[in-house]
């Protein structure tokens, strides 16, 4: 909203007025915005819960008895302190921006669903997993068809060229067009296009590399927002890490939409791409005015409101700036957690069938 204002102003000729529309000071709002949301909304809903009942019941192992309630679900603060900058500053005509948001509310709602089944209705199971999977496939069905369908989801390919003095420089084609490439980290030249993995050739192989490249999004979304769900539980771990990640994409969105930076360092620009910094900086905020409340001895925990957006917000930002195969490296925690809980389900279930216990 904030957005139109600002270029109503730059039409006004009022001096440093376009300073207003730039990604690099909308960015700076939206985190100051979503940090100040946070922090106030956090101290005001944890009272509102407690008085609510809304908490959750954990052992204290130091102690070795029950620990009092804690608030959960304040996943809600997060998703509000999000939601409201970017809707403030974002250009809302994105594809991206509006992917974004799309995430964020569908799988806040999910979660929410699952907190709310657990917390009222006293059923710890909360949501079927086959469910929260649905859920998760059909979010990587939309985002990957709008990428098909979007004209605004477009690249511009990098060009090296050597020049007479043997120096390397970076172009990139007058162009855009719609590819399924991705970045290889820590290579030169580092571009991996999807169609490789296609079997066919010609009209087939063009539907064969959007399938492979939209399974590959529905993999992605799903490891993260399993992976980020699972690591929640510590105090402020998986909010800090995932806040950590949430600046280095940032960074590379900020980057990425910008043609000059991509140039210089050689990687895809991407047109639009700048929102997604928008957003990021947005998610920064929210998560750093959350851990206040959510560092140890945890105030709140934000449940599956929270932690599924969390993991499903990093898997669609890095698919979008086509740095998915970096998640390994800067989701390395969560993957971590997520091998360990299923050894142990396996462990788990193999000594039962054994032994019966």
């Amino acid at each position: 909203m904030l957005h139109y204002i600002f270029n109503w102003i730059v039409k006004s000729d009022l001096p440093g007025a376009r300073l207003l529309t730039y990604t690099s000071f909308r960015s700076l709002v939206a985190i100051v915005l979503s940090l100040v949301l946070s922090a106030w909304l956090g101290g005001i809903l944890i009272k509102y819960f407690k008085k609510k009942q809304i908490t959750e019941t954990l052992r204290d192992f130091d102690k070795n008895n029950l620990k009092a309630g804690v608030p959960t679900m304040g996943g809600i603060i997060i998703i509000i302190a999000i939601l409201i900058p970017c809707l403030l500053v974002g250009r809302l005509n994105n594809v991206y921006m509006l992917l974004l948001l799309g995430t964020t509310v569908w799988l806040g709602i999910l979660g929410f669903a699952d907190d709310y089944i657990k917390t009222f209705r006293k059923n710890k199971d909360g949501i079927p997993g086959k469910v929260k999977i649905v859920a998760q496939v059909i979010l990587g069905l939309v985002i990957g068809i709008t990428l098909y369908l979007s004209p605004q989801a477009v690249m511009r390919e990098n060009i090296t060229v050597e020049n007479p003095n043997k120096v390397e420089e970076v172009y990139h084609k007058k162009t855009p067009e719609k590819l399924n490439k991705t970045t290889i980290p820590f290579i030169k030249n580092h571009e991996f296009d999807y169609k490789w993995l296609s079997p066919f050739k010609g009209s087939w192989g063009w539907y064969g590399k959007w399938a492979i490249y939209v399974l590959m999004i529905i993999v992605v979304i799903t490891a993260c927002s399993n992976g980020v769900n699972l690591t929640d539980g510590m105090d402020g771990l998986a909010t800090g890490t995932s806040a950590i990640v949430g600046v280095v994409l940032g960074i590379f969105a900020w980057l990425s939409g910008n043609i000059v930076n991509s140039e210089y360092l050689n990687i895809m620009y991407i047109p639009g791409s700048g929102e997604i910094a928008v957003f990021m900086s947005a998610f920064v905020g929210a998560l750093v005015g959350f851990l206040w409340y959510n560092s140890f001895p945890a105030q709140v925990f934000m449940g599956d409101t929270g932690s599924l957006m969390l993991g499903g917000i990093i898997g669609v930002c890095a698919i979008l700036i086509r740095k998915e195969l970096l998640l390994p490296v800067l989701c390395g925690i969560f993957f971590v957690e997520s091998l360990s809980v299923m050894m142990q389900t396996f462990w788990f279930r193999y000594t039962k069938k054994k032994y019966g216990e």
